[in-house]
């Protein structure tokens, strides 16, 4: 009888050898480091924070991190959606938190943040359940948009790293597109794309780990390998509850921040519906909930151990879908992986060794999965005697616009910036109103406009004509007599 259980357990529930989760989780830890430490890093400069200080904050990041992705993946009570999902530092409230931050500087400033983020996280917890009434909202052509602009919106950063860094622009002299940082992040896509193509199962679902593993050794030579950051790291940092201080509470701080948290809580419901298709395990309303619960959670735990907010990582969504790795248990050990991070900052310092151009050249791989995962969703949408054209289309233009032009924006009142300058946002923002227009209250059976017309595409062709033109020695079928009366026409 166990084994009969066994046999028909979900790949998503699926216990892996623990040799094999530890490589995978690595896998996941490795592509998705640089975002976690960034944040805190960001914020901490900009606050003039010392250099222990930032430390601290990095391995606040990483040991909230793992301990969210622990609860995303395996789940207590009704928190946590228990699929593979890898939980983050999330980069969308960076602009709200230094601009709450910013107002007062240095420790005080982290302090007002930090209050901000214990109260938002707390109120968009409970809201959770109201929150996903509006799943009904999402369907595939909502969803398929939405996963191809999340992959979308990723490139710029894998290009940046490929370049070697935001902050490699302001070097003197700068180093930014240097034509070594595009050559290793070209050398670690090649050794990847030959991994994937070329070596037998076990080597292709880890070919992104080894391609961060050889582009480092590779990137040696050029120079690009920091191996000061080990000897500059500490052996164990234990985080402890208000290191900075009890924080402070401010009725504008908060609501700035609780528009972030919807804002987040957005763009983390289309990651686990995403996970849901590329797993062939959809999810629900209630899985949705509690993946909403475990995030706002570890946001408001996450304020509490000098960390920020939290959300689902989108690189890793896409890491799942390139390697089929489906288990959220080998998820769940990348989360162990991430604890330790956090704990034993010399451990991580390890992993910090990775270049960005070698990020760079793995995140192109990453990240592109993820936008043909969405257009995978997309091709199951019916687009025939429908708007469902439009509704993509123009979706994908709102999304772009922050990606491709980040300062258009620049003018529009600062809550306008907050929820629109995320691609993700306003990409779901549109495709939810445009299906709730032309799909719900706008729905009806008569003929669309010219614009939204059944007509085939320009140049399609009839069965016929195909297997005339497949096999040009067999004799033809019988003229299709509604063909020639088009001909005729």
């Amino acid at each position: 009888m166990a084994k009969k259980n066994t046999a028909q357990r979900h790949p998503v529930d699926e216990v892996l050898r623990f040799p094999q989760m530890l490589v995978y989780g690595l896998q996941h830890v490795a592509s998705m480091y640089a975002g976690v430490v960034a944040v805190p890093l960001i914020v901490g400069s900009a606050l003039g924070l010392t250099g222990p200080q930032l430390t601290y904050l990095v391995s606040a990041g990483l040991l909230i991190s793992g301990l969210a992705t622990l609860l995303q993946t395996i789940g207590i009570w009704k928190f946590g959606a228990r699929q593979p999902i890898v939980q983050g530092t999330s980069f969308a409230a960076v602009s709200t938190i230094l601009a709450v931050g910013t107002a007062k500087g240095g420790e005080e400033g982290l302090l007002a943040v930090f209050g901000a983020l214990l109260v938002a996280g707390l109120i968009a917890m409970l809201v959770a359940p109201l929150f996903t009434q509006l799943l009904r909202f999402f369907p595939e052509v909502v969803t398929g948009t939405v996963i191809t602009v999340i992959g979308i919106s990723l490139l710029p950063v894998a290009i940046t790293w490929a370049g070697g860094g935001a902050g490699s622009r302001f070097t003197e002299p700068s180093t930014f597109g240097d034509p070594k940082n595009l050559l290793l992040a070209l050398i670690t896509l090649v050794i990847i794309v030959v991994i994937y193509r070329f070596l037998p199962g076990f080597f292709s679902r880890v070919a992104i780990l080894l391609g961060l593993l050889l582009g480092t050794i590779v990137a040696i030579p050029f120079g690009l390998t920091d191996f000061g950051r080990i000897s500059d790291a500490q052996v164990f940092q234990l985080t402890t509850p208000f290191h900075f201080g009890m924080p402070t509470f401010a009725i504008g701080a908060i609501i700035s921040m609780l528009i972030v948290m919807l804002v987040i809580m957005t763009e983390t419901t289309a990651d686990i519906l995403a996970i849901g298709q590329i797993v062939d395990k959809p999810a629900d309303r209630q899985t949705v909930t509690n993946g909403l619960r475990a995030d706002m959670a570890s946001t408001a735990v996450a304020s509490v151990f000098n960390g920020f907010s939290v959300s689902a990582f989108a690189q890793n969504v896409g890491l799942v879908a390139i390697t089929g790795i489906k288990s959220r248990f080998v998820v769940a050990t990348g989360g162990l992986i991430l604890v330790v991070l956090g704990l034993f900052p010399i451990v991580g310092s390890l992993v910090a060794l990775v270049p960005l151009p070698v990020l760079g050249g793995a995140g192109l791989a990453l990240f592109g999965t993820v936008a043909s995962s969405g257009i995978r969703t997309l091709s199951h949408v019916s687009f025939d005697g429908n708007a469902n054209l439009v509704i993509v289309a123009l979706a994908i233009g709102m999304g772009i616009i922050p990606i491709a032009v980040p300062d258009f924006y620049e003018e529009f009142p600062d809550w306008f910036v907050v929820i629109f300058d995320s691609g993700i946002t306003a990409a779901a923002i549109t495709a939810v109103l445009l299906n709730w227009v032309f799909n719900i209250v706008g729905r009806h059976d008569g003929a669309e406009g010219p614009v939204f017309s059944e007509a085939p595409a320009p140049a399609a062709i009839s069965d016929a004509d195909e297997d005339r033109l497949r096999h040009p020695r067999r004799k033809s079928a019988a003229p299709d007599p509604e063909s020639d009366d088009d001909l005729r026409r």
